[in-house]
């Protein structure tokens, strides 16, 4: 017999929301991938809406800041996520690009939070694992599984706008794996 996630979770006296709206991000200063999904109560995940939002490279660091929450406000305004979830920032260093992405994280999640969006993350070896099956996987291997999980065309799309579809995705398979293991 065939148990819907849905199902499962109520059986387990867990809410799930079928029509879950979540808005993904891969954050940036200079690119910023964003990816508006949807999951269904069954089959695969709906990509509503993605894009990625690209500074002006010319510009000072502040006012690329406000650009990215300038769109990003527009895109919550008109989608009304229910969830935001960014991949965790992971830098081998500690290089003034990793505070520079990590300052634009907490512009990102301010957004959300001030539009009533909650914030999650999700560990970047996890949105290996959820697309690929491994955590050693590489971006390549991502980027060729997307158009198989989802109905998206990956053709003229940059690399950080797919991050942030595969960061959907990832979240939520994760956030029905955790839900499930958990109780």
């Amino acid at each position: 017999m065939y148990y819907s996630t849905a199902h499962l979770l109520n059986l387990f006296g867990l809410c799930y929301d079928t029509g879950m709206k979540i808005i993904a991000i891969d954050p940036g200063y200079d690119r910023v991938g964003v990816a508006i999904l949807e999951k269904p109560e069954s089959g695969k995940e709906l990509v509503v809406y993605s894009t990625c939002i690209t500074t002006d490279r010319k510009s000072d660091f502040y006012t690329r800041l406000k650009d990215v929450q300038e769109k990003l406000t527009v895109i919550i305004n008109e989608y009304n996520p229910e969830i935001m979830v960014m991949e965790e920032l992971f830098f081998a260093n500690n290089s003034p690009t990793a505070l520079h992405v990590a300052e634009a994280r907490g512009i990102i999640a301010g957004i959300a939070l001030r539009k009533n969006v909650a914030v999650r993350e999700i560990h970047p070896n996890h949105v290996k694992i959820a697309i690929t099956g491994h955590g050693a996987a590489k971006k390549t291997d991502i980027l060729w599984m997307i158009p198989k999980l989802v109905d998206i065309t990956t053709d003229g799309k940059l690399d950080d706008e797919l991050d942030a579809v595969a960061i959907g995705i990832a979240f939520f398979a994760h956030f029905i794996y955790v839900t499930l293991f958990e109780y």
